[in-house]
């Protein structure tokens, strides 16, 4: 089994490239199934993504990639099209639930394992299924399958979220995208993740547009056959290295970015003493000695994302006083807490509240890496920390974070896989 070996203290300096975003290219990749050819382009080409594309040949797609230019494309005029997504597909990544909207729009049944992922909370598909229900689809769960089918088609409905949700509110306007005459969609989610998948379905015929909390979808009358799309980048990635480079950055620069898409996560920056600026689609960030304590809360977009709260709590440690991080999205999302404590952090879990008491000196310790963003953060506490740093189970970063260790060598960190 693979390990990072991570030796701290080292500053960095230097330019960092952000890939395309792996969240919304797993929504497009499963909305793909409604096209008949598409070109994705600044896809990531990290494993969660393989594992999409594994689950879409499985189903009956073409799909071809051009690994140098981080490019797919993808086929969908096979007759011969199975409406299954089997566990074994399903089991390591959340995002496989996705392809049920679309196989039940254009091919009105499905058949889909329960969800895996990662092991941060139960994050229940219930949501999913109600807005499904909403559209006229007919489900129920049979030996951890759910079972769906609308042989007559979905059709057009008011859907009322009772809490914003990511994964059902993409769910949801897959479906939508040809279910006969108009839905609205309300209380959704706003991610820029969301807006992406809209983008593409607007190209591939859709007449869908968002206003504040609100999605409002006409069915597609007709399909555009032969479509373009350039993803979005990487916006947790983005918060990742600007976090890593206020941890042990000289100067960081990144280049290429939309700031609009982490703002909030800028201001926090910003108030925690971090020295950084924004200049066009240029963010700079500069040595930051002194890390002023703070409290935040996860929230949906566009509050902080619940996806750089574990690497906001390593540069949580460096602070004077007590900082707060309340986790409001997932119930399970401080499993990144006790190995930070076996590098010498000072936190205290209280209900769904995480206590950083500082400031602290990590040091290099045997750590575990328990899912994605958690893995994450363990790297950022082993750049901060006194000597060495091994982190195990490493196999969640390469889920979510294309060519980790080349980008951060690039500014010089002392990291190998071994």
């Amino acid at each position: 089994m693979q390990k990072l070996f991570i030796n701290g203290k080292k500053e960095l300096s230097g330019k960092i490239s952000i890939s395309g975003s792996k969240n919304a290219s797993l929504a497009i990749l499963a909305a793909t199934i409604l096209s008949s050819t598409s070109k994705l382009v600044n896809v990531p080409l990290v494993e969660d993504i393989f594992t999409m594309i594994k689950l879409l040949k499985f189903i009956g797609l073409k799909i071809s990639i051009k690994k140098d230019k981080n490019e797919i494309n993808i086929n969908n005029t096979n007759k011969k099209i199975k409406t299954l997504a089997p566990y074994n597909l399903v089991k390591t990544m959340r995002a496989g639930v996705l392809v049920l909207g679309p196989l039940l729009s254009k091919y009105k049944k499905a058949k889909i394992s329960l969800p895996g992922g990662c092991a941060i909370g139960t994050r229940p598909v219930d949501l999913h299924l109600f807005a499904l229900k909403k559209l006229g689809a007919k489900i129920k769960i049979k030996n951890g399958y759910i079972v769906a089918d609308a042989k007559n088609g979905l059709k057009g409905a008011n859907i009322n979220f009772p809490k914003i949700s990511v994964g059902a509110t993409e769910n949801a306007l897959l479906a939508a995208f040809s279910a006969e005459g108009k839905t609205t969609i309300n209380n959704c989610a706003i991610e820029p993740e969301i807006k992406d998948l809209v983008k593409f379905l607007n190209k591939l015929g859709g007449k869908i547009k968002i206003v504040k909390r609100k999605i409002f979808v006409n069915c597609a009358k007709s399909i555009n056959r032969r479509i373009s799309h350039k993803v979005i980048l990487d916006r947790i990635e983005l918060g990742t290295y600007l976090i890593a480079a206020a941890l042990v950055g000289k100067k960081i620069i990144i280049n290429k970015i939309n700031p609009s898409f982490i703002k909030s996560e800028i201001q926090i920056l910003k108030k925690m003493g971090v020295r950084i600026s924004v200049k066009g689609e240029t963010v700079i960030i500069l040595k930051s000695d002194k890390i002023k304590k703070i409290n935040v809360s996860t929230q949906p977009y566009p509050g902080f994302p619940t996806d750089l709260q574990a690497q906001l709590m390593v540069l949580m440690t460096r602070a004077k006083g007590q900082s707060k991080i309340t986790e409001k999205i997932f119930e399970n999302r401080f499993m990144h807490v006790p190995e930070l404590k076996r590098m010498g952090a000072n936190i205290e879990i209280i209900n769904k509240t995480a206590i950083i008491s500082g400031p602290t000196n990590l040091t290099g310790a045997e750590v575990m890496a328990t899912d994605l963003r958690a893995s994450v953060s363990l790297v950022l506490a082993g750049l901060v920390a006194d000597n060495r740093t091994v982190i195990n189970r490493i196999y969640h970063l390469d889920r979510g974070y294309e060519l980790l260790e080349k980008k951060l060598k690039n500014c010089k960190a002392r990291i190998k896989r071994v």
